[in-house]
């Protein structure tokens, strides 16, 4: 699918970037990877390791509008990862986590259908399922948004969909690199928000796989979320340092006890396919597409009235056995 095609990556430096790279590389012999970001220090850093003739490295910022349509002048596949994430600083700056996250969006969608492109896939955050932050009130908006722009599209051929998953073993500000750094300086013990909490957890590697997947599903308007397995923080704590007890601290603002994928108010809308749901648009898409039925063929049934997909109320759960090992098997990706 990505063989001679033109690939850009805003927020490109970032973990998805790089791994995303590793893995089209690996697969794929595409034309150009456009590495579209705006930190000179990490694009510099980034390109000793990924040197190949088809990288390109623009600096730019999703904010800029006319920089963004430069940028994809001549691309067929755009990944939109950049965003401002950090729950509590984007409280703080609420208005820079508007102006990155919607209106960087917005030109995001723009510029893509400017250029004609032919399939952006956004990357989301469960918060942006039932938000009780900025961050994830900004990261809905972003999902609508890209939605609601396959009905922007004219005689483009432009497609757009959305990719929504939890949290990244392993990546930047996560629990268990913070749990792993305490434990490397000796704390005596792990703090806990909360003996309930429960979060999906999904590999890096995995988390590229199903969105290079998604590209081939897609019609137009999705919402991929893919099926992963659940932890209990307590049980997290457990498996990193058996020995050591549990402060708890009480749940933070912002934070909920479970993570939310698949809203119970979008049950209605919501498919189940052998390894991961599709909410269909909400709103009325302009082209005919039997979502039920994606481009791979693959087939989904209608979730039952009510359904919601939280981290809670999962059916699979990581053992010990089965966090150590992905652990070590993703050991270089923390």
């Amino acid at each position: 699918m990505f063989n001679d095609k033109n690939i850009l990556i805003t927020g490109g430096t970032g973990s998805f970037g790089k791994k995303y790279i590793e893995i089209i590389l690996s697969k794929y012999t595409p034309n150009k990877i456009i590495i579209f970001s705006r930190d000179e220090i990490k694009q510099h850093e980034m390109s000793k390791t990924f040197n190949n003739e088809c990288m390109r490295y623009f600096i730019g910022d999703v904010r800029d509008a006319e920089r963004l349509k430069e940028a994809m002048s001549g691309v067929d596949f755009v990944i939109h990862t950049a965003v401002l994430k950090n729950t509590f600083i984007t409280e703080y700056n609420p208005v820079e986590c508007v102006k990155t996250n919607i209106t960087g969006s917005e030109n995001v969608i723009k510029a893509a259908i400017h250029n004609n492109v032919e399939k952006v896939i956004s990357l989301s955050t469960a918060k942006a399922a039932s938000p009780i932050n900025l961050y994830g009130a900004t990261k809905l908006t972003s999902d609508k948004l890209f939605v609601a722009a396959n009905n922007m599209v004219g005689n483009h051929r432009t497609k757009f969909a959305v990719v929504r998953y939890g949290n990244v073993i392993g990546s930047r500000g996560s629990v268990i690199p913070f749990f792993q750094e305490l434990i490397k300086e000796g704390s005596e013990s792990l703090p806990i928000t909360d003996t309930g909490m429960t979060r999906f957890l999904i590999t890096l590697s995995d988390g590229v796989e199903f969105v290079v997947k998604s590209f081939e599903r897609m019609h137009g308007g999705e919402i991929f979320v893919p099926k992963t397995a659940s932890i209990k923080i307590t049980d997290l704590a457990l498996f990193l340092a058996p020995e050591l007890p549990h402060k708890i601290i009480g749940i933070r603002a912002g934070e909920k006890l479970h993570e939310v994928m698949c809203p119970s108010d979008d049950s209605h809308i919501t498919l189940e396919f052998d390894d991961h749901f599709v909410i269909k648009p909400s709103i009325q898409i302009l082209f005919k597409s039997d979502y039920l039925v994606n481009k791979l063929n693959e087939k989904g049934n209608v979730v039952k009235s009510g359904f919601e997909y939280n981290s809670g109320n999962n059916n699979d759960w990581f053992t010990k056995e089965s966090f150590l090992q992905v652990l070590m098997e993703n050991s270089s990706e923390i």
